[in-house]
C-alpha cells in the first residue's frame, strides 16, 4: 500500500469536544481521521484530557436537577422536536457516516433510521414512566411506585455504528431525565457533533448532553467519577469485560455490550437461494463490521454446504466493491489500515489453519483508490471449531463455512462458543424452527431473517461473553436500566385517635 500523504495538523479541521451547549476547542493529542475509501486524512480529533471530560461531567451534573424535575412530557417535546431535526438533516449526517467510516450510502442510511427509532420510541417517554399504584394494601395505607433518574450518565460507543449505537443510549437516558456524556469513536466523530448540535437546536437545556472525544484517559475519567451513576458501552469483549469490572468496582450500573461470533444454520430443506442472498447481506454488508454480522455459515449435510458454497461463489463474483459515495456498490472499504491489515492477517492465519479458502479478496483494487483500505468478500469452506478464524471475530468480510451433520450438532457448536449475540436458521420446518428458537443459548435469534437486531419497541443484547450487565440495549430494559424504582407507601392516621405501639412485623391480617 502506498505512503500516506504528510500530516500537517496546523491546517486541518481539528474537532473538539461539545460540553454545556458549546463546542470546545482542543487541540490535545489530535489523532488523524481518514476517508477510508482513499487514504487521506481529512481532519484530526482532539483526545480529551482528564480535566476536560471533568468539565463536561461538571456541566452534566450541574444541568441534572432542573432537568430531572423538567415533566415527562416537556421532555418528550424536545424529542419530538429532535427527530424532525434528524429527519432534516439526514443526508448531511449520512455522508459524515459513509466518509469517515466507508459503508455504502443505503447502508449509512440505514443506520441511521434504526437510530431514528429509537428516538421515536423515547418520544412515548411519559408513558413508559408511569408507576404503579395499589390503594388499601393495607387498613387505609395506600402504596404506589415510581421510576426516578439516576443523575450523570455515559456511554462510550463504537466505530462501526457512529450514529445508530449513540442513539440507543442517549435518548431513552435524557427522556427519562438524566443528563449525559458520551465518547465516540475516535474513528469517526463527525456524526456524533452534528447530532448534539441538533439537540441543542430541538430546545435541549445546555448540560444535559455532552460530547467528549478521546481515548482510553477519557474513558477511565468517566469510569472513575463518582458522579457518573451509570455507563453504557457497546464494543469488543476484552473491553466491555473491563469496563464492567471498572465501572462496577466504582460503584456504577454498567451494561457492557461485547464480541460476537453469529452463526447461520441452513437446513437441508432450507429455500437455499433465499438463504444465500440473506448471507450475502448478512456476512459482507458494511464490509462485516457489524455486531449482528453473520460471520459463520453452519449447513447441515455436505449436499446442503456444497449447495451452499457453489451458489455463494457465484454470487460473489458479481458483488461490487469501492468508493461508499458510488450508489452503485455493495461493499465500502474498511475503516482503517490498522484493521485492513488485521482482517487481513486473519485470511492469512485461515489458509495456514488448513481452511479451504474459496473466494480469495486480498489481491482486490480498486482502480482510482489504491490507497484506500478495501478488502474483498473473502470465503472460506471447511472450517473447523478449533480454528482461529472460527473462535475469534473477525470483524470484517470473511465467512466460514461449517459442516455439520445435524441440527443438534449445529447448535451444540453454536452453544459451545463463548459468543452467544445473535444468530439465526434457515428451514421450511416449523418444528425444528421452534426447538432451535427455545433451546439455542443466544440472546437474539432469528428464524429465516439473517440479522434478528429487535425493533426499537423490544431490546438488544446477547448472552454470554456477549454481554456484560443484566439490562439489554435501548426498549423497555433501557427504562429500567437509566432509572431507579422508589415505592412509597402512606397512611394518614384518623385526626385525634392516639394508636398504640406495634411491636409485631406489620401484616394485613
Amino acid at each position: 500500500m502506498n505512503a500516506r500523504p504528510a500530516e500537517n495538523v496546523a491546517t486541518a479541521t481539528v474537532i473538539g469536544h461539545f460540553i454545556n451547549g458549546v463546542d470546545v476547542a482542543d487541540n490535545n493529542r489530535p489523532l488523524p481521521v481518514t476517508n477510508p475509501a482513499t487514504g487521506a486524512v481529512t481532519k484530526h480529533v482532539a483526545m480529551a484530557t482528564k480535566g476536560t471530560v471533568a468539565d463536561a461531567i461538571a456541566a452534566a451534573d450541574a444541568a441534572f436537577p432542573a432537568w430531572r424535575n423538567t415533566p415527562p412530557a416537556k421532555r418528550a417535546k424536545v424529542m419530538f422536536r429532535f427527530k424532525q431535526l434528524l429527519e432534516e438533516h439526514a443526508d448531511e449526517i449520512v455522508a459524515a457516516l459513509t466518509e469517515e467510516h466507508g459503508k455504502v450510502l443505503d447502508d449509512a442510511m440505514g443506520e441511521f433510521v434504526r437510530g431514528v427509532e429509537v428516538v421515536d420510541y423515547a418520544c412515548g417517554v411519559a408513558e413508559l414512566l408511569k408507576g404503579e399504584h395499589s390503594r388499601n394494601v393495607g387498613p387505609g395505607i395506600d402504596s404506589w411506585s415510581e421510576f426516578q433518574p439516576l443523575g450523570v450518565v455515559a456511554g462510550i460507543t463504537p466505530f462501526n455504528f457512529p450514529a445508530m449505537v449513540p442513539m440507543w443510549m442517549f435518548p431513552m437516558a435524557i427522556a427519562c431525565g438524566n443528563t449525559f456524556v458520551l465518547k465516540p469513536s475516535e474513528k469517526d466523530p463527525s456524526a456524533p457533533m452534528l447530532v448534539a448540535h441538533l439537540l441543542k437546536e430541538a430546545g435541549l437545556p445546555d448540560g444535559v448532553y455532552n460530547v467528549v472525544n478521546g481515548d482510553k484517559e477519557a474513558v477511565d475519567t468517566l469510569l472513575e467519577d463518582p458522579r457518573v451513576q451509570a455507563i453504557s458501552f457497546v464494543g469488543s469483549t476484552p473491553i466491555a469485560e473491563y469496563i464492567y469490572a471498572t465501572g462496577t468496582r466504582n460503584g456504577k450500573r454498567v451494561q457492557a455490550l461485547g464480541g460476537a461470533k453469529n452463526h447461520a444454520v441452513i437446513m437441508p430443506d432450507a429455500d437455499i437461494d433465499n438463504a444465500v442472498s440473506a448471507l450475502m447481506g448478512a456476512a459482507y454488508g458494511s464490509c462485516g463490521e457489524r455486531c449482528m454480522a453473520i460471520s459463520v455459515a453452519v449447513c447441515v449435510g455436505d449436499e446442503t454446504a456444497d449447495e451452499v458454497v457453489g451458489k455463494l461463489k457465484t454470487e460473489l463474483q458479481d458483488l461490487k466493491v469501492g468508493n461508499g459515495t458510488d450508489t452503485c456498490n455493495d461493499m465500502g472499504p474498511l475503516v482503517t489500515q490498522a484493521h485492513h491489515e488485521k482482517v487481513r492477517g486473519y485470511v492469512d492465519l485461515g489458509v495456514n489453519e488448513g481452511a479451504e479458502l474459496v473466494i480469495d479478496g486480498r489481491g482486490l483494487v480498486v482502480n482510482g483508490h489504491e490507497d484506500g483500505f478495501f478488502l474483498g468478500a473473502c470465503l472460506f469452506d471447511k472450517v473447523t471449531p478449533d480454528m482461529r478464524i472460527y473462535q475469534e471475530e473477525i470483524f470484517g468480510p470473511v465467512l466460514c463455512v461449517v459442516r455439520a451433520e445435524s441440527q443438534e450438532q449445529a447448535m451444540q457448536l453454536i452453544d459451545n462458543h463463548e459468543y452467544g449475540n445473535g444468530t439465526c436458521i434457515f428451514t421450511r420446518d416449523g418444528e425444528a424452527a421452534r426447538y432451535f428458537a427455545d433451546n439455542i443459548q443466544v440472546g437474539m435469534v432469528g428464524i429465516n431473517v439473517p440479522l434478528p437486531v429487535p425493533a426499537a419497541l423490544h431490546s438488544f443484547g446477547g448472552w454470554k461473553r456477549s454481554l456484560f450487565g443484566d439490562l439489554f440495549a435501548y426498549g423497555p430494559d433501557s427504562v429500567r436500566f437509566y432509572t431507579r424504582r422508589k415505592t412509597i407507601t402512606q397512611r394518614w392516621p384518623s385526626g385525634g385517635v392516639r394508636e398504640k405501639a406495634q411491636f409485631s412485623f406489620p401484616t394485613n391480617r
